[in-house]
């Protein structure tokens, strides 16, 4: 039970107010992903920005098991294989960004897309977090169950053999 494993790689492209760049970030994600992206839409009015309720300002995909696990490959391969410390937050998770998507192996330039970048989100889970989110009698996880920092550095150095740097 205290196997640490992917339980979601979450790609996502903020696209900003423009509908054009919403269309290309979904098409760079259906062909990354080969699953199906969703657009991302405001709640709020921010008047400064420009922003109103129900306003495509990006788009993002969730992938989980073995298809999760060879994009994350390929993503970190297109970071050289080095990570620093400061994209592991407290709870085991860890984030980073990818400037050009070009720099994503077998990865293909598409004159409609453009260049874009994209941020990836992974999160980690050990078997019987599930007690935290579900419906009934959800319970709080004992700290001995949770991931730490320490412990999801090592299974991603162990896993895919990163390098990760202070």
């Amino acid at each position: 039970m205290k196997e640490i494993r992917i339980e979601k790689v979450t790609l996502n492209i903020g696209t900003g107010t423009t509908p054009d760049k919403a269309n290309k970030g979904i098409k760079l994600l259906q062909a990354l992903s080969e699953s199906k992206p969703v657009k991302t839409i405001t709640q709020k009015r921010i008047p400064t920005l420009g922003i109103r309720p129900g306003l495509v300002v990006g788009c993002k995909v969730t992938l989980r098991g073995k298809k999760a696990e060879e994009l994350l490959a390929r993503l970190l391969r297109a970071r050289g294989d080095i990570l620093a410390i400061s994209h592991f937050d407290n709870q085991g998770n860890f984030s980073f960004g990818i400037k050009e998507y070009l720099d994503i192996p077998d990865a293909k330039y598409d004159a409609e897309v453009g260049i874009i970048g994209l941020s990836v989100a992974i999160t980690l889970e050990r078997p019987g977090s599930r007690v935290k989110k579900r419906k009934l009698q959800a319970r709080e996880l004992p700290p001995r169950h949770k991931i730490s920092m320490q412990e999801a550095i090592g299974f991603v150095k162990n896993k895919f053999g990163i390098k990760v740097e202070e």
